[in-house]
């Protein structure tokens, strides 16, 4: 395996050489448990799941942290506005996105920590900070001094003239540059004890804390959005080396999912939440959309766009189907090479589907030529890649079976008689009613196709509904 990720701090395509063989450690950048999860949020999770996926594949024992941020300004904000407490409020959110991840059958994390259960661990960061030079303390908060960290700005570019936190400003901050590492304790928020005083910690602190005390003070990946980049992983950079650690080693950023060239969020009103896209597609079919674009990729979001993705999902699942019926169970086979070099090239997705859609071609000519070992075979194939991407409709999570319900057997028996219809009439040159009946099967959301033993159907909504 020669795995090559793009690396956002040299900006260039690095082989993957893991700091202890055979072991993959991965830092995964987790929600802001604010409000309900939409499909931007989760992009990041089942784009790293791919990845996590790709290295088990390859026999690395992969140790995957995904934090929660339950404390932070918006959640604040949000619960007051709303009248209820803050940790209820985070703790509500926490379990819509658990849901949403594992609706989209991202695999749980090996550990999942709160940042408010690792204060210890912070203020333990900022006393080495201090000693260091790197931090200061005043008026009950804690800073960074970002001027006495000589490589701030290498992972975003950013200059360090031009640098501008994003945050208010704190009382005794020496340089509007600094950023909040401790905020001091105001009337009505949540606090801890610190030997500053009482406060909670800032935003960026609680990462480098939680990484380091799972991953130790280097490990392998970290990986967020794109929006991330600045100012928050730049700071996680900073305070960590300069507290002596060697943090992550390889840093990964997934694009935006956009609407009209926007990225998405709360604040634009275009919010598209999981529940509400999973009224509109299957959960294994809004995960294919969501990772069949390149993971640095932006993803534009358009009603057409998703359609396309479940047809094309649909396309597969289809000929998955007919082999089942024609040749029996389907054993998951080898990914092919075409696969495994799109895979080790950044996780190419695009490319490696493209090379499932060629197998699916040639595995319907098989079966259309009554080759059904040949069918067989490759059909294994497509499992085993689509097992990669997650997206194995025979996989137990998606998996109820296609013929296992009263409901599809009566459906059956309906379909046949119009598809007896119509075969009747094309054979009394009928042509006028057997476009009617295909019509309407076409306009139940059935899909006909002919093959060399005669005409089979699969349900396919054109508004991409299951």
């Amino acid at each position: 395996m020669t795995l090559r990720l793009f690396d956002t701090e040299t900006r260039t395509l690095r082989e993957f050489a893991p700091l202890v063989p055979g072991r993959a450690s991965v830092y995964l950048c987790g929600a802001t448990v604010q409000g309900e999860p939409h499909i931007g949020h989760v992009r990041s999770g089942v784009a790293f799941d791919v990845l996590r996926r790709w290295l088990q594949a390859h026999d690395y024992d992969v140790w995957f942290i995904r934090n929660v941020t339950d404390i932070e300004d918006k959640i604040l904000t949000k619960a007051a506005e709303a009248g209820r407490p803050w940790w209820e409020w985070a703790a509500t959110y926490e379990r819509a996105f658990d849901r949403a991840y594992d609706l989209l059958g991202v695999q749980a994390p090996s550990a999942e920590p709160r940042a408010t259960g690792h204060i210890t661990q912070m203020i333990d960061l900022m006393h080495r900070l201090i000693e260091r030079g790197h931090a200061y303390a005043s008026e009950g908060n804690v800073y960074f001094d970002v001027v006495s960290y000589p490589d701030y700005g290498k992972l975003s570019g950013h200059r360090l003239d031009d640098v501008h936190q994003g945050e208010s400003a704190g009382a005794g901050k020496r340089d509007a540059r600094d950023f909040t590492l401790w905020k001091a304790a105001k009337p009505g928020e949540p606090s801890w004890p610190s030997p500053w005083g009482p406060g909670r910690p800032g935003w960026h602190l609680e990462c480098s804390a939680m990484a380091e005390y799972y991953l130790g003070s280097e490990f392998d990946i970290h990986c967020g959005g794109m929006d991330l980049v600045f100012p928050h992983h730049e700071n996680e950079v900073a305070q960590s080396k300069a507290a002596g650690d060697g943090f992550a080693r390889y840093w990964l950023h997934n694009g935006w999912v956009t609407m009209g060239g926007e990225k998405m969020s709360k604040s634009l009103g275009n919010v598209l939440s999981v529940p509400n896209m999973l009224k509109k597609v299957r959960a294994v079919e809004l995960r294919f959309y969501l990772g069949s674009a390149n993971y640095r990729s932006m993803l534009e979001y358009s009603d057409k766009a998703l359609n396309d993705a479940v047809a094309s999902y649909q396309r597969i699942e289809s000929f998955l189907h007919r082999v089942v019926d024609r040749a029996g169970e389907i054993p998951v086979g080898k990914w092919t090479d075409a696969f495994a070099e799109a895979m080790d090239d950044d996780l190419a997705v695009p490319r490696a589907l493209a090379e499932v859609h060629r197998v699916v071609h040639d595995g319907n000519k098989a079966l259309e030529s009554g080759s059904i070992d040949e069918a067989r075979e490759l059909a294994g194939q497509v499992r085993g890649m689509l097992s990669i991407l997650g997206v194995c409709p025979f996989d137990p999570r998606w998996y109820s079976g296609k013929d296992n319900s009263t409901a599809l057997d009566a459906l059956d028996v309906l379909v046949r008689a119009e598809l007896d219809r119509r075969q009747q009439a094309r054979a009394d040159k009928d042509w006028a009613s057997a476009d009617a009946a295909r019509d309407r099967l076409q306009n139940a959301g059935i899909e006909v196709t002919d093959t060399s033993d005669g005409p089979e159907w699969s349900l396919v909504d054109p508004k991409g509904a299951r």
